[in-house]
């Protein structure tokens, strides 16, 4: 409960509003889900996200070892779909921003729940959100980035996969009223 507590007041500290706070608000993840992107997902007219994940953005693409353009998208969010079938993942919602609402999932692994957000991450299929300042929203997930991308896991293994933090900081700075 103290980790609750914890993450609450992390969460009102940078500008989200908690969500819930019984369990009673926890789901499981899956059938009727409509998943957008590798991180991102409607469910019952619902937009929920994985907090602090970051999925590759559709239209970014990778050069896979056979030589062919692939859009590093789609294979964030084909993992996202394998592991959501494979895990049956239930979900916490635990911050609402505009019309998203930020979840934490736990996915059963071998009689263990362990939280997608890191295993996502740890595989290479995803990526540590950062903040305005560039900074990891949660700086587990960053270990679990630097770890995958040292063994070359997922992802990682193709040398012009671009992290979507960055590309998307990019894209701020290049048009007017952008950070400077």
């Amino acid at each position: 409960m103290r980790r609750l507590y914890t993450v609450t007041a992390l969460l009102l500290s940078i500008g989200f509003a908690p969500a819930y706070s019984t369990s009673k608000s926890q789901f499981k993840l899956g059938a009727g889900a409509v998943l957008e992107t590798g991180d991102t997902w409607v469910l019952d007219r619902r937009r929920y996200r994985l907090f602090g994940v970051q999925s590759c953005l559709r239209g970014t693409r990778f050069t896979d070892k056979q030589g062919r353009r692939q859009d590093c998208g789609d294979a964030s969010l084909a993992v996202l779909a394998a592991f959501i079938k494979d895990t049956h993942p239930t979900c916490v919602p635990i911050a609402l921003a505009a019309s998203v609402t930020y979840v934490v999932c736990l996915a059963g692994v071998r009689g263990r729940n362990l939280d997608l957000g890191t295993m996502l991450v740890s595989k290479g299929f995803a990526f540590a959100a950062l903040d305005s300042k560039g900074l990891p929203i949660n700086p587990a997930y960053s270990v679990a980035e630097q770890q995958a991308k040292s063994s070359k896991s997922g992802l990682w293994q193709f040398t012009d996969v671009q992290h979507p933090s960055l590309v998307l900081g990019r894209a701020v700075n290049r048009y007017p009223g952008g950070r400077q």
